[in-house]
């Protein structure tokens, strides 16, 4: 049985139109899911009959979630390369109220260099170039981060709408959106009304987000659901459904200010989501876990969840984000271990 389940009528009135087009073309495929080419995600009109139809079986879900942490083991060389890549999909992140331009520029200084540089000659990786994929702040931070990052392709990402909480007017999360973007933002992450999902309320969810894609204009937009506050598993998968046809290219789970952020068990019902949504409209959609996230160990568990429910596709920067800045000391410890067998101290391998 599926662990999220949708009504057969409702599957196959949305499957009609989009399978009936030709593929994508692989020259515009940004994934690959069971050898279908992906476009990038352009969103589709509501359907209220496939958010309605959305069941999720939860016992499914936790006995899918704990198999992650049981059965899946990575090792030596493996977990080294693993780990590597798991920086390469990390967005470096600062959001304190006691932020200033210093600190962020010392991050962006570690996100150009996330290690040090003994590390990287000892495991021989030098021509890789390891740096996270972005650098996410506050709108007042990002000319700053822009400035400290040029040249080197890593990405700015700008929180906005009113985070942590999207309860300010509509307009003026809009104008937020079009001010990071002009500042030089080339993400956006945005937090949703948690209470049109409450409320039921989709059509009200749809277009606020599809407002906010539109704000954003070339920069990527990244939904954050605030899975800690929407109670259920099934107003996780509704909201990441809607999410998804108003045309978010990214579908987060947290803002990290909730009491309770990623979860693997929010996880497989997103990413599962995400497969849906693919099969249903040839359309990928990336993921970033948020908030919790703070140890080597935990990286690994999301990558096997990326690459077991989406495929290798999702394994890139382009569809997958760790929206976590403690967890990469305790990678390079990972990773000093794994060249000296000794581990080292955590003030060894400083943030900023």
């Amino acid at each position: 049985m599926s662990i999220i389940q949708k009504g057969p009528q409702s599957a196959q009135q949305i499957g009609n139109r989009h399978l009936e087009a030709p593929l994508s073309p692989s020259d515009t495929a940004i994934a690959h899911l069971r050898g279908r080419a992906l476009e990038a995600n352009r969103g589709v009109p509501l359907n209220l009959g496939w958010v309605e139809d959305v069941r999720v079986n939860t016992s499914a879900v936790e006995r899918r979630a704990q198999s992650l942490v049981t059965r899946r083991t990575v090792k030596k060389d493996y977990q080294a390369a693993w780990l590597l890549r798991a920086i390469s999909c990390m967005d470096l992140t600062t959001l304190s109220g006691d932020d200033t331009d210093e600190r962020v520029r010392r991050l962006c200084s570690k996100a150009r260099r996330p290690l040090q540089q003994d590390l990287v000659k000892a495991l021989g990786v030098e021509s890789l170039e390891i740096q996270v994929a972005a650098v996410c702040v506050y709108h007042v931070f990002v000319e700053t981060a822009r400035r400290a990052l040029e040249g080197s392709g890593i990405r700015v990402a700008a929180v906005s709408t009113g985070f942590p909480a999207g309860l300010s007017p509509l307009a003026e999360r809009v104008q937020e959106i079009r001010r990071s973007v002009e500042a030089g933002a080339d993400e956006i992450d945005v937090v949703i009304t948690r209470g049109h999902v409450f409320a039921a309320k989709w059509q009200a969810l749809y277009d606020e987000i599809a407002a906010f894609k539109h704000a954003c204009g070339p920069a990527h937009l990244k939904v954050i659901l605030g899975t800690g506050d929407l109670l259920t598993l099934r107003n996780v998968a509704r909201a990441s459904a809607v999410a998804m046809m108003a045309g978010a290219d990214f579908i987060k789970t947290s803002t990290g200010k909730e009491p309770v952020n990623a979860t693997l068990p929010v996880g497989v019902v997103m990413t599962r989501a995400i497969r849906e949504y693919a099969n249903q409209t040839g359309y990928a959609v990336g993921f970033k876990p948020a908030g919790g996230i703070r140890t080597a160990k935990q990286s690994l568990e999301w990558l096997s969840l990326m690459k077991d429910e989406l495929g290798p596709s999702w394994l890139s920067s382009d569809l997958f984000r760790f929206g976590a800045s403690g967890m990469l000391a305790d990678i390079e410890r990972q990773l000093e271990h794994h060249t000296t067998g000794r581990y080292s101290a955590d003030n060894r391998h400083p943030l900023a």
